[in-house]
């Protein structure tokens, strides 16, 4: 077994061996990001965006995203250029990557803070001149800083927020950034249809429930749905509840409405993008998700928001909520949300009404 790990450490140090290019990076024209991930992770790297643009410019920013989170960026003027990436289809992504490679990068960032190898193969084909990444945990017995395709490594500083930890890949450019608010960009009709499916809830309280996350076992069942809501209008009988959800499950939504037939209970309008939805929370007084991208959509406009997390205190503090009201009820087991207190996310609800109906009285 030992000999089997000797041989893949070597295999790595290998391929992650290259030679050292002379360059200052606060010379750096162009610079490309590797975020092909979720939702969630791409409204947390926003920040990352808006600060380098602020104190360069003329730098020309490209992401590398997934066919899952581009939308984030739609409209974002802190990014030229989006590139889609598909991480479980290497072949499928090779002419893309070879687009990158021609487009001469002076500087890649990789988010990262564990040995990836399909990032490690995409980083070599796209060869920038300079690659900047978080501290990285050992594989097969090597350190992260063994690895020499990497010329800069930002502190992964334990009990800090993955907002600041990704943040820090801007150090290299002596960037001290002025904010790690989230940000995105939701056009006038993404407004407007908001607006327009909310005009007949005036004066209500609107509380948005998010009742899956995209994560396995992440997901409020009927009965429990139907049980919260009875206790949110139990105390407060003026709320209307709307079901947020992604639009392949739109019609599951639907469905489960009818199923509840609850006359404060409605479903959202059908969301074509994650920053439809943006615009509908925008509107909302109150969310409460077992998802984190809902949650982070919350966070960006600083909407009271209860958040429902699997027993995990190093992922709750990677990923906690960043609004200035919020509240997280944990589950009893480190995966899932199977066992969560509906009590406690009711004695929740009923401290953040209380606030929002005093806050909308004023």
């Amino acid at each position: 077994m030992q000999s089997v790990i000797n041989l893949k450490a070597h295999f790595l140090k290998l391929i992650t061996s290259k030679k050292t290019t002379k360059f200052d990076i606060k010379n750096a024209k162009n610079i490309l990001f590797l975020r092909y991930d979720r939702i969630g992770d791409m409204i947390i790297t926003t920040p990352v965006f808006r600060e380098l643009k602020r104190n360069y410019p003329e730098i020309n920013v490209s992401v590398l995203a997934s066919s899952v989170n581009q939308n984030v960026l739609d409209k974002n003027p802190y990014v030229d250029k989006v590139y889609i990436n598909h991480k479980n289809n290497f072949l499928r992504d090779l002419p893309t990557l070879l687009k990158l490679r021609n487009n001469k990068y002076d500087i890649c960032v990789e988010f990262d803070h564990s040995v990836i190898p399909h990032s490690i193969a995409r980083l070599r084909i796209i060869k920038p001149k300079k690659i900047i990444s978080v501290s990285k945990k050992g594989r097969y017995e090597v350190n992260g800083n063994e690895l020499k395709l990497y010329d800069y490594y930002t502190e992964k500083t334990k009990g800090h927020h993955f907002r600041d930890i990704w943040l820090n890949t801007l150090n290299p450019f002596e960037i001290n950034p002025k904010s790690n608010k989230y940000e995105v960009f939701c056009s006038n009709e993404q407004k407007n249809n908001a607006d327009n499916y909310l005009s007949v809830f005036q004066q209500k309280i609107l509380v948005g429930i998010n009742i899956e996350g995209a994560v396995k076992g992440k997901k409020i069942n009927s009965e429990k749905l139907e049980e919260i809501c009875h206790g949110i209008y139990h105390i407060n009988n003026n709320v209307q509840i709307i079901l947020l959800s992604s639009p392949h499950k739109y019609k599951n939504i639907v469905q489960l409405s009818q199923n509840l037939n609850l006359p404060y209970v409605k479903p959202s309008f059908k969301t074509e993008s994650i920053l439809d939805a943006a615009a509908l929370i925008e509107k909302l007084h109150l969310i409460i998700s077992p998802d984190t991208s809902i949650v982070h959509l919350a966070s960006t406009f600083n909407k009271p928001v209860i958040s429902i997390h699997e027993n995990n205190q190093d992922s709750y503090e990677l990923f906690a909520p960043t609004s200035k009201i919020n509240r997280t009820v944990f589950a009893r087991f480190e995966k899932g949300i199977d066992e969560f207190s509906i009590p406690l996310l009711l004695k929740y609800c009923d401290e953040l009404l209380k606030l929002i109906n005093k806050k909308l009285n004023n």
